[in-house]
């Protein structure tokens, strides 16, 4: 704030649209975290040897882009655990911000939790039917069957419906509620 302020009828310099506030950071060690990073980096590894042997050597390997691919496909099952952990899917929540706390917002809430956590458990189910069915078929570069990738992406998969499970169950005892976005009271979770 200036420490003067303006005259009455003039508007203040100090006055914005929009107001962002960062939150803390707190570095969280979970099992999703170290497989996710540890799979970041085996693939910007595989990555760059192929970029390096490709463009620099002039002859590049054959195995880097198949394997590169299967990796990105089980890292992204494997950071979707991190993202339903952190319960920061993408989600139209609409309605859900302009109701006001009570049994219906409460009920919307719990039904879209349920349901997140069907969809899940439907999804890790079809993982470990396309594992057994992925068996018998072999990657090109390499002589290995295509169940390890599956399988990968099947862990990823567990690890999401354990976590929606999670939120499922805590959700259950505390009754689904939520902060109202458009409340004033600082302590329920609002902006003033």
């Amino acid at each position: 704030m200036s420490p003067n302020p303006p005259p009455a009828g003039q508007p203040s310099d100090d006055v914005h649209l929009i107001v962002a506030q960062d939150e803390e950071v707190v570095v969280e060690k979970h099992v999703e975290d170290w497989m996710a990073i540890a799979l970041f980096w085996v693939l910007a590894f595989i990555v760059f040897l192929q970029f390096f042997t490709r463009y620099v050597l002039n002859n590049s390997l054959s195995w880097t882009e198949e394997i590169a691919r299967y990796l990105l496909m089980v890292l992204v099952f494997v950071g979707g655990a991190m993202v339903v952990r952190r319960n920061t899917n993408i989600a139209v929540e609409l309605v859900q911000n302009v109701m006001r706390d009570g049994t219906l917002k409460r009920l919307l809430i719990g039904a879209v939790e349920v349901t997140k956590l069907v969809f899940i458990g439907l999804l890790a189910w079809f993982s470990v039917l396309i594992t057994e069915r992925m068996h018998n078929l072999y990657m090109t570069v390499f002589d290995w069957p295509m169940s390890l990738v599956y399988g990968g992406i099947a862990i990823g998969c567990f690890m999401m419906l354990f976590r929606q499970g999670q939120i499922v169950w805590r959700g259950a005892r505390t009754g689904f509620s939520r902060p109202d976005p458009l409340s004033t009271d600082t302590k329920a979770g609002g902006t003033p």
